[in-house]
């Protein structure tokens, strides 16, 4: 069997899934032309973007999904309010938040301010309040519970308006000049190197 290792940017909208459910759109919609026996590793939920990654080694997404291992997952957030450096200092202490509907403690995480990135504009774009405005922060975290960087970042008071998983491990959405909706297949030096993972 020949492994083979691909790297999406899902756009907004789309289900984390090859099939529609629910009205929502699936990947097929986005007619990749990807291998059959090639599925994505963990989620995105369908109001998040960017970088996911699909691949049929099974051993290469169980140690990319286990929590243990510590494989870093990158994100930017677009965030109503303005948190400063000291409010982003939540992000390193256990947090207590639920996951479908249990109580779940986080494991400490990073994040940081940043400046707005020059990236495309999102469709739609996100809902804009004048009296209210919105700061971009870099979030890096281990875990990939379900809505977990939303839920963190309401958590320490700064709902998140829009949010792009940017990196896994060392794999960077912007190095692979991916435009949403895209993919390209991995080598397997690029799948296992890029996230610090033995062959």
């Amino acid at each position: 069997m020949r492994f083979r290792y691909f790297a999406l940017h899902k756009p907004f909208g789309y289900l984390s899934q090859f099939s529609d459910e629910a009205g929502h759109p699936g990947l097929l919609k986005l007619k990749l032309d990807l291998p059959k026996d090639v599925w994505p590793i963990g989620r995105l939920d369908r109001d998040s973007e960017g970088l996911i990654l699909l691949s049929n080694d099974n051993q290469f997404k169980s140690e990319l999904l286990n929590p243990d291992l510590n494989h870093p997952r990158h994100y930017w957030a677009q965030v109503e309010g303005e948190p400063t450096a000291i409010d982003l200092q939540a992000f390193e202490r256990p947090m207590n938040i639920k996951v479908r509907k249990q109580d779940f403690q986080t494991k400490p995480a990073f994040a940081e301010l940043m400046n707005p990135p020059d990236i495309h504009e999102r469709v739609p774009p996100i809902r804009s309040r004048q009296s209210i405005p919105t700061s971009w922060i870099q979030i890096s975290l281990t875990e990939g519970k379900n809505r977990q960087v939303r839920k963190m970042t309401a958590h320490a008071g700064y709902p998140t308006l829009r949010l792009i998983r940017v990196g896994v491990g060392r794999i960077e959405l912007d190095q692979l000049n991916l435009a949403p909706g895209t993919s390209r297949e991995l080598t397997r030096e690029e799948a296992f190197q890029a996230l610090n993972m033995p062959e």
